[in-house]
């Protein structure tokens, strides 16, 4: 039996819904006259093809490497990924898990396809963005929108011009957010932060842009870069559009904001869009220019503040830094001020109670404790990993063995199937016969859907694991003794737990610690040697208190 995975995608440039369900729908026909087997399907939905940071792709990826099929099918290679070196990627880790790519419109992929194929698609990419740009700036230089989506204060308004062809760039003011707009610029000419302004509005329930809360960087914006309410150009009655362009970053895949010069930008007169007076609208300008003279330009935003920025990318700054979660909203915990961690949603946004801060050296020093408790040895460590491993194979046993034995009834099913269609076709039939055939239908349906619903086989646990987590923790505890080895410390704390989520505890100033990870699961897991399906998520099993 041929195994098959089916992919689909549709880009946010067609918000059409069925089309995933159209591309599945030809795959799944062309399936069946081959006479192929889908056991899985994965799709993306309204996510661009020229970025790999898709659910879809990465889960088809990681299952193929545990063999849960024998060939992936899709609509075109297209839909894999535009972009050429994503496709060339993907061939390659399918082919090495020894799974082909089959299209509806190509055939079976090689690396003829991937190269034309790749190229024809960087370049529609290509052609496309400057069709797209050029249509933006028709659209614009006529006095509407250039983006599809409305900022907060306006609505997009659909219409059809006479060939019924729709109306783009049409925007009507909303008078509920627009009197939100001008609260917020009054308020800040009268002397209030953004922050404090985010804070009232939050407390008053009053949602913010797409009914998000607010946080005082929606308000305050880059001036520069015209973003954030007070520096949205449009509530004064002018349209700009291209002061800046979006790259994406090839590490990450996300989109970057770059300014474009001035002499670049477009610049529309629309009074009918205004929501703030002239004298409002200048008045924050002279604000700003008097924050601005008094304490100097923002360095985050200088070449020399991105760049540092990009140098600490994947830097810890401090040892806990990514480590730390809210045990009241789950947002995260960061530093503020030198010394001192706090939740995030309630300095920023107000929206959560835990108003307890914690000194740095404090926590460091009660999670350091607390890793020492649990990892007196090394050899406890080895001890408890060989456990877990154990476990984890035998359980990857079970599931291989009933799937073996689920492939071999199939196998003789289908043989049983095919004996009587044979019988049949000879001239052969008995009434008996069409009640085994139902019979056989029964039970070769009720396999295939035990298949497709057996929980996903993890990677078997190699047998020197334990020699792996005890360099972990001996690294870990050669880095602290070392007076310079912080960064060595911090990688080495990351390899071995996860998550340390801070809770505020009754009394005044008391913060409890959990460490969360999967080495703090292990330990728990060889203490009881209790089967657990989800061991690798682990739940909360050492305070730090």
């Amino acid at each position: 039996m041929m195994r098959i995975a089916l992919y689909a995608r549709y880009s946010s440039e067609n918000q059409r819904d069925a089309s995933i369900e159209d591309q599945l729908r030809q795959c799944r026909e062309r399936a069946e006259r081959e006479g192929w087997t889908v056991v899985e399907t994965y799709s993306d939905r309204a996510i661009s093809g020229s970025s790999m940071i898709r659910a879809g792709i990465q889960n088809l990826l990681a299952d193929a490497q545990m063999g849960r099929f024998d060939i992936v099918l899709s609509e075109a290679l297209d839909r894999i990924s535009r972009d050429q070196e994503d496709v060339a990627a993907v061939f390659k880790r399918l082919r090495f898990a020894g799974i082909p790519i089959v299209t509806l419109s190509e055939g079976e992929i090689n690396e003829l396809h991937v190269g034309l194929k790749g190229t024809m698609n960087a370049l529609f990419i290509k052609d496309l963005a400057i069709k797209t740009h050029r249509g933006q700036r028709g659209r614009v230089e006529n006095g509407k929108a250039g983006s599809g989506r409305a900022a907060y204060g306006y609505r997009v308004i659909h219409q059809l011009d006479a060939n019924g062809e729709p109306i783009r760039g049409e925007r009507a003011i909303v008078e509920e957010q627009a009197k939100i707009v001008r609260r917020i610029f009054r308020e800040y000419a009268s002397g209030r932060s953004p922050k404090e302004i985010a804070f009232q509005l939050n407390r008053e329930g009053v949602p913010g842009l797409r009914n998000r809360p607010w946080i005082d960087a929606t308000i305050r914006g880059n001036p520069v870069a015209g973003t954030g309410i007070l520096n949205n150009e449009l509530y004064a009655g002018v349209l700009v559009w291209n002061r800046q362009r979006f790259i994406k970053n090839p590490e990450t895949g996300t989109r970057v904001s770059r300014v474009n010069p001035e002499s670049e930008w477009i610049r529309t007169e629309v009074p009918h869009l205004r929501i703030v007076d002239d004298e409002l609208w200048q008045a924050v300008r002279e604000r700003q220019r008097g924050i601005s003279a008094l304490y100097g330009p923002n360095h985050a935003n200088t070449r020399e503040g991105r760049a540092k920025r990009l140098h600490l990318t994947n830097r810890p700054v401090t040892l806990l830094s990514g480590l730390l979660t809210c045990g009241c909203c789950g947002g995260r915990i960061s530093m503020v001020m030198t010394d001192r961690y706090a939740c995030r949603n309630h300095l920023r946004k107000g929206i959560c109670d835990n108003g307890r801060t914690i000194r740095r050296d404090e926590i460091e020093a009660r999670v350091l404790a607390g890793l020492k408790e649990k990892l007196v040895s090394s050899e406890a460590v080895a001890e408890a990993v060989c456990a877990y491993a154990k476990e984890t194979n035998r359980l990857n046993r079970d599931r291989r063995a009933q799937s073996q034995t689920d492939q071999k009834a199939l196998e003789k099913i289908e043989r049983a199937i095919a004996g009587i269609m044979a019988a049949i076709e000879d001239g052969m039939y008995q009434p008996s016969m069409k009640a085994r055939m139902a019979e056989l239908e029964r039970d070769k349906a009720e396999i295939i859907a035990r298949m497709a619903q057996a929980p996903a086989d993890v990677p078997d646990v190699h047998p020197n694991i334990a020699s792996v987590y005890r360099r972990n923790v001996e690294r870990f505890s050669e880095a602290l003794n070392d007076p310079d080895g912080g960064r060595e410390a911090a990688e080495a704390l990351r390899s071995l737990i996860g998550e340390i989520v801070l809770t505020p505890g009754p009394k005044r100033g008391e913060v409890h610690a959990e460490l969360r990870g999967e080495l703090m699961g292990i330990l728990a897991f060889a203490t009881d040697q209790k089967p657990k399906q989800n061991i690798r998520f682990m739940p909360p099993v050492a305070s730090c208190d």
